[in-house]
């Protein structure tokens, strides 16, 4: 708890940490059972507010619309898993979506109680996602991200403009800041970088390929939408817009397509493809028309 609150009980604290986000009468009912706890136990309602202590309780699941669509593994031995992820699954559990992750299903359904995640996909972005089995090389994979020895090709659909000189490569600041959704771009240093390339062009629709050497929070929507060509199926870049949890429409057109690395255990190159393709290039009537 904030070491400069000011609250009188814990109760006033914990109304005015969730202002509405947990209704009162639910703040009430989990004071009651006992489910809010320190370390001595249970606390009450009218327990006074002690700045800088700690309170404990397990926040109820939100309700999640299933996500219909499969989780294809494409690699699994005793060190790692990799798989193809869809869209509109995250990697882990955070705000809204719990049960319905990447990490969750996996644990469940392979019954893989230790798995963790090497890295991340965003869950609008579908394709190749690493995950660590044993623990005990957990850190290994999980740094070869972190120092950017991994190399990543993504794939994205998005207007084609016959004026851009690609390739390219897109430098520049991105900042994110917490309890915002979409980063932005700003003046300064940059911290962040894409290789832009076109693949090929139809009837006014890119494909390109797209290779960062950085990892910045929605780097390459930002980069693609600093050129013009916002990704197609886009919900923060370049208008915010508020899709429903159960509304699995149009996609966003971007697919992790390549990771290759050098494995830190073993020393052999390893490289995953995804077998996924995006759906307003191989089917674009459909897509278009929803």
């Amino acid at each position: 708890m904030p070491t400069d609150g000011t609250w009188p009980t814990i109760h006033a604290y914990l109304v005015a940490r969730f202002d509405g986000r947990v209704r009162d009468e639910r703040i009430d009912e989990m004071f009651a059972a006992g489910e809010i706890v320190d370390l001595a136990g249970p606390v009450a309602a009218d327990t006074p507010y002690r700045p800088g202590d700690a309170i404990w309780f397990h926040r109820d699941l939100p309700d999640e619309p299933p996500v219909p669509f499969s989780i294809d593994v494409l690699h699994r031995d005793e060190a790692v898993l990799v798989v193809d992820k869809p869209h509109f699954l995250a990697t882990i559990p955070r705000g809204r979506h719990v049960l319905e992750t990447a990490l969750v299903r996996l644990r469940h359904e392979l019954d893989l109680p230790r798995l963790v995640p090497a890295h991340r996909l965003d869950r609008a972005t579908a394709g190749v996602l690493l995950f660590v089995v044993d623990p005990a090389v957990r850190g290994a994979y999980q740094q070869l991200f972190a120092h950017r020895r991994v190399h990543k090709v993504y794939e994205a659909i998005a207007a084609y403009r016959p004026d851009l000189d690609l390739p390219r490569t897109v430098r520049s600041r991105i900042v994110k800041l917490r309890q915002v959704v979409a980063a932005f771009e700003e003046p300064g240093e940059p911290n962040s970088e894409t290789l832009v390339e076109l693949h090929s062009h139809r009837d006014g629709v890119g494909r390109y390929r797209l290779t960062p050497t950085t990892g910045r929070t929605h780097q390459l929507r930002l980069h693609l939408e600093s050129l013009g060509i916002p990704i197609l199926g886009d919900d923060l870049y370049p208008t915010v817009t508020d899709r429903p949890l159960d509304d699995f429409t149009r996609p966003l057109q971007l697919l992790a397509r390549t990771l290759a690395f050098a494995d830190p255990i073993t020393g052999e190159p390893r490289r995953f493809d995804s077998n996924r393709t995006l759906s307003a290039w191989t089917d674009p009537d459909s897509w278009t028309t929803r």
